[in-house]
């Protein structure tokens, strides 16, 4: 059986189906959680940012307030502090320079930058040398000037550190959203995972378990002995195969067993039938003689009841007769054996008794013990004769296998037989004619048994019965 095809295809496509959902909650959860971590670094990144911008507006008060003392002071003693404060605010300029992404951001980074070179020449070109002059007029003309270029720088500074902090806003806001999302779309795949996975169970429950148990309650029940035990599973699947070929062989075992109760009657029969039969047949003879003897010599009443005493005598050798054929292996002779010839002849006869009309169709041949076969023959069609009586019709159908086998079918117009007759048609002195032995079928069987055949009983096409002897190809023919 192929593997993608029945319950192996179900179970590794529900199985797959459950997977996937859980592979696609893990997916939207490592994707949030991927974007909640690059946002983090964007948020680190900004706030250090912040920090930048802050502190540059910090260096350059400290580098104003250098300046601003070296005009209180009036001299250069603070120009080695200004040297320091104005390597820090070109270190921060060039840290808030790296962080500014937008067009304005650029802009205003740039603008600092002119206001900062701009702010130390005024102070080493003008401020400076006036300080040293002492040119009070040119210093607090160029003083002005500083403090217009400092309130510039802090003023973008600040602008930046408001952009960097917009920013972070931004980012916490969508990084609620995100977390939010993630968390729906994860507890909406791990709900409807826990569902399918419920479902999934009940659908293995039901296409695994259920067929399982099934066939596990047949299997006690045949355990048990009941041979009429049925499996109820028609799937298209490993347990409908299962369940129908454990009904196939329910049936064989049960006809089996069949076989083997009827071969052992037979046999039983035979062991009784072989006992006795020479004790019987001795009495029998005996009688027979006397009553032919006497009848010679009686007439009138007297002769006719001795007529009666030898009829019944020989129906009593008749009856041992069939015992004994019961009890006796057949020895099935190799001489080819006519069909139609058998039954034209054995019709002939009958019709004649029966007043029957008897119609034998097709021809066959095949290789068996004649005399046997016209026996079987001479009950089968004597019993569809019967049954359909003075008016009735039987159909004798003959037909041959290609390689030596044959099938004989009787059909008679007579009330046919109920399920409860076909049961036991076969079965040692069981009879339904009040002058029956009841051994003329199991005979008649066990001689088609012999020839590795057999008789099957069956309804017709309208009313009547139909029995069908079978006799397949022989072995030695075929070899």
């Amino acid at each position: 059986m192929r593997f993608w095809s029945g319950t192996a295809r179900k179970v590794f496509l529900a199985f797959g189906a459950l997977i996937v959902t859980f592979g696609a909650a893990s997916y939207f959860t490592y994707r949030g959680f991927t974007e909640v971590l690059d946002g983090l670094v964007r948020l680190k990144r900004d706030e250090a940012s912040v920090r930048d911008a802050l502190e540059l507006a910090s260096a350059v008060r400290d580098q104003y307030a250098h300046q601003a003392h070296t005009i209180i002071i009036g001299n250069d003693s603070h120009l080695r502090f200004y040297e320091e404060a104005r390597k820090r605010v070109l270190e921060l300029t060039a840290r808030v320079r790296a962080d500014a992404v937008g067009d304005e951001e650029r802009a205003w980074v740039a603008d600092i930058d002119r206001a900062s070179v701009e702010l130390d020449r005024v102070f080493r070109d003008a401020i400076l040398p006036a300080v040293l002059r002492a040119d009070k007029d040119t210093v607090e003309r160029e003083h002005g000037h500083g403090l217009e270029l400092v309130a510039l720088i802090q003023e973008r500074a600040d602008q930046l550190a408001a952009r960097f902090e917009e920013s972070i806003g931004k980012f916490e806001a969508h990084a609620g959203v995100v977390q939010q999302g993630t968390f729906r779309w994860t507890l909406a795949l791990l709900v409807g995972a826990t569902l399918f996975a419920a479902a999934v169970g009940v659908y293995i429950g039901r296409s695994v378990a259920r067929p399982i148990a099934r066939l596990e309650a047949g299997a006690a029940r045949l355990a048990k002995g009941d041979l009429d035990t049925r499996i109820e599973l028609d799937t298209p699947d490993e347990f409908g195969n299962l369940a129908r070929q454990f009904n196939v062989m329910t049936a064989a075992l049960k006809e089996h067993q069949e076989k083997l109760v009827q071969s052992e009657k037979l046999a039983g029969i035979g062991r009784l039938a072989a006992g006795v039969a020479h004790e019987i047949n001795n009495p029998l003879g005996v009688i027979l003689g006397f009553a032919r003897v006497l009848q010679r010599k009686a007439d009138g009443a007297l002769a006719e009841d001795l007529k009666i005493i030898e009829d019944e005598t020989r129906r009593c050798q008749e009856i041992v007769e069939e015992l004994l054929d019961l009890s006796r292996p057949l020895k099935v002779e190799g001489e080819q054996v006519d069909l139609r010839g058998l039954c034209v002849e054995v019709a002939a006869r009958q019709q004649d008794v029966a007043r029957a009309r008897i119609v034998v169709q097709g021809e066959a041949t095949v290789r068996g013990h004649g005399a046997k076969l016209r026996q079987v023959l001479t009950n089968l069609i004597r019993n569809a004769a019967e049954a359909s009586g003075p008016d009735g019709e039987v159909q004798v159908s003959i037909s041959g296998g290609p390689r030596g086998g044959a099938e004989v079918k009787v059909a008679d117009s007579g009330p046919g037989l109920t399920d409860e007759l076909r049961a036991h048609l076969f079965e040692p002195f069981f009879t339904t004619k009040a002058s029956g032995t009841g051994l003329g079928l199991a005979v008649s069987q066990a001689i088609a048994q012999a020839h590795g055949g057999s008789i099957e009983a069956g309804a017709g096409a309208g009313k009547g019965a139909v029995f069908t002897l079978r006799l397949p190809e022989r072995r030695e023919e075929a070899a």
